[in-house]
């Protein structure tokens, strides 16, 4: 997983509330066992709309995404993180997420952040024609317009994102704690 400290760009202006996984994407997308290839299948049905933001050139390459109450409701489906994630998004930001949802974009490296709606409706506007920027060291969302929104984090998740530890990095991070424990284990115990 890549470290997240700072998430700078163009924000994809999407707003709507109660987002389910479903839309985020859709069924028939949940056959494959890969990451790789379901950032085209996210969000079909929104796309399917003309003028959609998804396929708005003014945002081509965005990696944020902002969204409205309740993102990521639905089912507990890995997929959705992994969609995004495929889509080039390394953060969302919404009033409030499905706990499922925002778990399984942390475990895949998404930044999840909650703001109230007024400051979610001031970067939807700010969206539409400048970056935002997003520090997680200091736990805040900025525009060029000198806005600036702070947002809490569970420390946990703010280290493991800061520092890209999933849960086989942070096993890692313990191998020489594990290799002396084994090492002890062999010798007090060798018949295990």
């Amino acid at each position: 997983m890549k470290p997240i400290r700072e998430v700078e760009g163009r924000a994809i202006p999407l707003g709507l509330k109660n987002v389910d996984t479903d839309v985020i994407i859709p069924a028939q997308y949940l056959k494959t066992i890969t990451r790789k290839g379901l950032g085209r299948g996210a969000f079909e049905t929104i796309r399917a709309q003309p003028g959609n933001v998804f396929d708005d050139p003014e945002y081509k390459g965005a990696n944020i995404l902002i969204a409205g109450d309740n993102f990521g409701c639905g089912s507990s489906r890995e997929h959705a993180a992994w969609a995004l994630g495929d889509l080039g998004i390394d953060a969302v930001i919404a009033p409030s997420f499905s706990d499922i949802f925002s778990g399984n974009a942390f475990k895949n490296g998404i930044l999840t952040v909650v703001l109230p709606q007024e400051a979610v409706d001031r970067l939807l506007e700010v969206a539409k024609t400048h970056p935002i920027g997003i520090d997680l060291e200091n736990q805040t969302v900025t525009t060029p317009f000198q806005d600036r929104f702070r947002f809490e984090i569970d420390p946990f998740r703010k280290h493991c994102l800061l520092n890209g530890l999933d849960e086989v990095g942070m096993t890692l991070a313990q191998d020489a704690a594990i290799s002396t424990f084994e090492g002890r284990m062999a010798a007090d115990r060798p018949w295990l």
